[in-house]
């Protein structure tokens, strides 16, 4: 790690807005994506007493409660930071619905009337992806290129990210995890199913469909080649992991994991235990971690 006096002088600042699976199953993305943020002079203010966004149930059974549960995070961000979500599904209902009420003044009436606080027409709202485009990892890693060197990665976006009507003008983030696992010496393995969905809610209701699409997935990129798949959404990263039926599957991390190990985080074992197929051995061979 290079010394970081030279590099501190400012920090970014950006509220962050976790979602449910972030603080529960996928609690391992949390640590590491603060890890990977402190890492790299960011901090994340957690918004306060922030609840679900409504994920892919609410809009289905209570239209009210859709509306009203990504306004409250919305009204709840603090003015002139970013707000910074992790989670494509959280990011889609709000942001979604932060469009929704920008552009239409009857929703912005009701908005002001009920969170009683005037709009933030200037609230920048982001993915953890965005990121990576206004920090340069090489500022803060020696020999970028060896930190994840020969790893066989295949990258899974899953479908949460292609953007709905309301958000088709906004980015599109595809491409990003390749880019970056370039620059850290990764092979990066295309296998053609980067943005297949997961089966997402299907992994409860009707397990066995959600087994035989992750099972899919997963094989098809063991054929390509990977030793491993990197997930950009916790929701995918659970369901790839709990639902996959084939032996001898290959150790599926989260993005935030591996950029972190590239930092030279040593908080792995917190991370690891959590992962049904564990990577520390694939990593260990790579000669990637030491421990």
């Amino acid at each position: 790690m290079k010394n970081k006096n030279n590099n501190w002088k400012k920090r970014l600042q950006f509220s962050f807005f976790p979602g449910c699976s972030l603080k529960a199953s996928g609690h391992e993305k949390t640590m590491s994506l603060l890890k990977f943020c402190d890492s790299v002079n960011i901090e994340l203010t957690e918004l306060e007493d922030w609840n679900c966004c409504g994920s892919s149930s609410a809009h289905s059974v209570d239209l009210e409660a859709a509306k009203k549960l990504p306004m409250r995070n919305i009204a709840l961000a603090p003015k002139g930071i970013p707000l910074m979500i992790a989670c494509p599904s959280c990011m889609i209902r709000i942001k979604s619905m932060y469009l929704k009420i920008k552009n239409n003044e009857t929703l912005k009436l009701e908005y002001e009337k009920l969170w009683e606080k005037p709009f933030d027409e200037d609230l920048e709202i982001i993915h953890f992806f965005e990121i990576l485009n206004k920090v340069r990892l090489e500022k803060y890693i020696d020999h970028p290129k060896e930190k994840l060197k020969n790893l066989k990665v295949a990258p899974y976006y899953g479908c949460m990210l292609s953007m709905p009507p309301d958000l088709r003008f906004e980015k599109n983030y595809y491409g990003i995890m390749e880019q970056t696992l370039k620059r850290l010496g990764a092979d990066p393995v295309y296998f053609g199913y980067g943005t297949r969905c997961c089966g997402t809610y299907l992994s409860v209701a009707k397990p066995r469909v959600a087994q035989k699409v992750v099972d899919e997935i997963i094989s098809k990129a063991m054929e390509a080649g990977a030793e491993c798949l990197v997930t950009a959404c916790s929701m995918c990263h659970l369901n790839l992991e709990i639902r996959c039926s084939l032996e001898n599957s290959i150790p599926v991390l989260h993005f935030s994991e591996l950029l972190s190990v590239a930092l030279g985080a040593k908080d792995q074992k917190k991370w690891f235990p959590r992962h049904i197929v564990d990577p520390a051995p694939l990593l260990k061979k790579k000669g990637l971690i030491k421990s």
